[in-house]
């Protein structure tokens, strides 16, 4: 089974302002790895952003309006092969990822692998443990579907934010017994932790997804992040 892989990825600026990513070269040199790795890469950007220098011709190139769920769900939609992954700009470490993703053969599944943060073991550890138990993922943990599943769970859902959120919940309806968890590691940057205060972070992110639970809108919750 093949294995096309879909990075959002928006502008310097953008990433800058709040710091959780490597800059240019840290996006050049995953695409770079990930093109020889897997079948399939696809750079999924807004109409602002300029391909990062170094990014191999073969990658597919979507453009279209900013946000992540938004830039996900166009990117999805050109995937050529049945197994899907998402990864953030800002994933490393990702060889035990790929070998495990090879091993998947035909299954009809989806699931996650454990993120590791540098410098927030425990931070980690909780987000984790949490997603194990209640099926629920992070972006960060490199989230991963095969294109049958999604489809019959209604697609990947084309909002702002909390995508990660509302793509498991419809994977969960349509075939919770399909989840893995992995014991296998991906690594994703701390910088945004460190910037704005890790209590302050984790409080934020977990006061969205109340809000988000309770009926809040993606546009609002997005507005609410970015501001």
């Amino acid at each position: 089974m093949g294995i096309s892989v879909v990075v959002p990825y928006v502008s310097s600026v953008e990433l800058n302002r709040h710091l959780n990513h490597q800059g240019d070269a840290g996006i050049s040199a995953l695409i770079r790895w990930l093109a020889g790795e897997v079948d399939q890469v696809i750079l999924s950007m807004d109409q602002a952003t300029q391909v990062p220098n170094g990014v191999a011709s073969g990658v597919c190139i979507v453009r279209g309006p900013k946000g992540r769920g938004g830039q996900i769900a166009r990117g999805v939609e050109r995937c050529e092969h049945e197994l899907i992954w998402v990864l953030h700009a800002d994933s490393s470490h990702l060889d035990h990822a790929v070998i495990y993703l090879r091993t998947l053969a035909t299954r009809q599944v989806w699931g996650r692998f454990d993120v590791q943060l540098p410098g927030l073991n425990l931070v980690a550890l909780m987000m984790n443990l949490r997603s194990r138990l209640t099926k629920v993922c992070t972006g960060d943990q490199g989230i991963f579907f095969t294109k049958s599943l999604l489809v019959g769970a209604g697609g990947f859902p084309q909002q702002p934010l909390m995508e990660d959120i509302e793509l498991c919940r419809r994977l969960k309806r349509a075939a919770a017994n399909a989840f893995v968890s992995p014991r296998i590691t991906v690594m994703s940057s701390s910088r945004r932790w460190f910037a704005q205060g890790v209590v302050r972070t984790v409080l934020h992110m977990w006061w969205l997804r109340l809000r988000y639970f309770f009926g809040a809108s993606s546009q609002s919750l997005y507005q609410d992040y970015y501001r």
